[in-house]
């Protein structure tokens, strides 16, 4: 009589995520408090009323807070991790240990404060059909990982040994750093990205705050200052009003800096990529902390992009395409900054190659520039036709100029097309498809052959009269189009791609 395994018991996240909903509550509740004091400021109760609402508010939400920790359990099972949660309508979804790619874990500021982490369970399914967890306490949420980690590996060599294989024990080589920034990189790269975001934040905070700021007597009072002391303005003469619009681009400039400055550091800092026995881990964050692992075989392509000013200076992002999503994206960034020399080695460890000197590059059809630049610019012609008919019958003085202001953007918009032609290119090597575009900013898309899905060619009306097609190739997780391909260039693509995915295996390829 064989004694059966004991049945795994549901657990519990840790007690303190009740405390984050508390505090998260307190935070929603700053607002409705700040509406109600200031708009009964004038009644005498106004600071009463608020302080009643915002403990409403942080006791209803610290309740259901409690309510969704109670009901929220999981269970490591012997073949799966199962996880329960809901409180008026109960969910449960099960994963099996082989199906999860890897596990991630996330700190935000709240939960970083009380030493908890959200634990992601990455399926590749993508988006919100990833499973979590939060929040466990930093040991728990390390030790669940290493927990799933090793269940995977179990299934995946119980597996092998099915098909007769045998896997050896092999010791895992230590961590090879890839690329990190450093204060230094980061305050370069804070340089090149100036936003002007916070303005937009204070324009809408100024108009939220005019309901009980009278901030419209404000600058009738300040306008009734100026038209006092005209004279005395105008006495100080054109110099004032230059040396003022030269301090206004300072202001704009400093802030716009500064902007961007904070966002690099809170979003980037100590970020860091390796080389790992399981594949590429990237860890970055200074209030937000992530903790990210992409095996190498999920990686379906790479992304070099860059932006006009930066490209001036040698500078370029690389993102990995995967089969899960990055804050919504589809993209892993993991060199948001970086020189091309530090990007080779970086592709080089996913399997992935720069363009040779010699590769064989192929423009778009010259019949898809001119149709391309005929559609950007009719837009223009048919304003200039609508707006000078209307100059014509009501201002015959205008004709010209509502004529000619379209009629140049119409040759703008046609030279930019075919400029833009030019550093449109594609080329093929023996395991590659590599795209890129772009004139002021080029980007580039490298896919390996064997891991694209499908190759397909579609033609619109237009396209089937001149000649030309759009290759759409079946990329997990991305796209991957190559627009105005001559025809018989598009089938030779296809024929190639379809060549090479008819020729693998992929019974063969490694999956872990």
């Amino acid at each position: 009589m064989t004694a059966t395994a004991p049945k795994a018991q549901p657990q519990r996240t840790a007690p303190l995520s009740v405390a984050i909903g508390l505090l998260s509550s307190a935070q929603n509740a700053i607002v409705p408090i700040a509406l109600v004091a200031f708009s009964n400021s004038g009644r005498g109760y106004g600071i009463l009323a608020a302080l009643g609402i915002g403990a409403a508010i942080i006791v209803i939400g610290s309740f259901f807070s409690y309510l969704r920790w109670r009901r929220l359990t999981y269970t490591i099972g012997a073949q799966d991790i199962r996880v329960e949660s809901g409180v008026l309508s109960r969910a449960a979804r099960s994963v099996p240990y082989e199906r999860i790619q890897d596990v991630s874990l996330e700190q935000k500021l709240l939960p970083r404060l009380f030493g908890l982490v959200a634990v992601k369970f990455e399926t590749g399914a993508g988006g919100g059909d990833d499973l979590s967890l939060a929040y466990l306490t930093e040991d728990a949420g390390e030790e669940l990982r290493q927990l799933i980690r090793e269940r995977r590996d179990a299934q995946v060599a119980e597996a092998s040994e099915a098909r007769g294989e045998t896997p050896g024990t092999v010791e895992e080589p230590a961590a090879e750093t890839l690329f990190a920034m450093g204060p230094e990189r980061l305050f370069t790269f804070g340089l090149f990205e100036f936003s002007l975001a916070v303005f937009a934040v204070l324009a809408g905070l100024a108009q939220y705050a005019d309901g009980f700021i009278e901030i419209g007597d404000a600058i009738d009072l300040a306008g009734s200052w100026f038209s006092d002391r005209g004279e005395e303005v105008a006495a100080l003469g054109a110099t004032l009003q230059i040396l003022s619009a030269l301090a206004g681009l300072f202001v704009v400039f400093i802030v716009g800096s500064a902007t961007g400055m904070i966002r690099v550091f809170t979003r980037e800092w100590n970020f860091l990529l390796e080389r790992t026995a399981r594949g590429f881990r990237r860890r970055r964050g200074l209030f937000t902390r992530t903790d990210v692992v992409m095996p190498i075989h999920r990686v379906q392509g790479v992304m070099i992009g860059t932006r006009a000013l930066r490209y001036r200076f040698g500078w370029h992002n690389l993102r990995f395409v995967s089969l899960a999503q990055d804050a919504g994206s589809s993209s892993h960034v993991v060199a948001p900054f970086a020189r091309m020399e530090e990007i080779r080695p970086i592709i080089a460890a996913a399997g992935f190659d720069l363009p040779r000197e010699d590769a064989d590059w192929h423009r778009a059809s010259k019949r898809y520039r001119t149709d391309s630049a005929i559609v950007d610019s009719s837009i223009f012609i048919l304003t200039a036709i609508a707006t000078g008919t209307v100059a014509l019958l009501i201002a015959p003085e205008w004709l010209l100029f509502a004529v000619l202001i379209p009629l140049v953007l119409a040759a703008i918009a046609a030279g930019a097309n075919m400029l833009a032609w030019r550093f449109q290119r594609h080329a093929l090597d023996p395991s590659q498809v590599i795209v890129t575009k772009g004139v002021l900013s080029p980007r580039s898309q490298i896919a390996t052959r064997l891991k694209l899905h499908s190759a397909e060619i579609v033609q619109g009306p237009v396209a089937r009269l001149r000649g030309y097609a759009t290759v759409h190739l079946g990329l997990a997780g991305g796209e991957l189009a190559i627009p105005g391909v001559p025809l018989e260039r598009a089938r030779e693509v296809r024929r190639e791609v379809l060549e090479t995915i008819a020729a693998t295996d992929f019974s063969d390829l490694e999956t872990a």
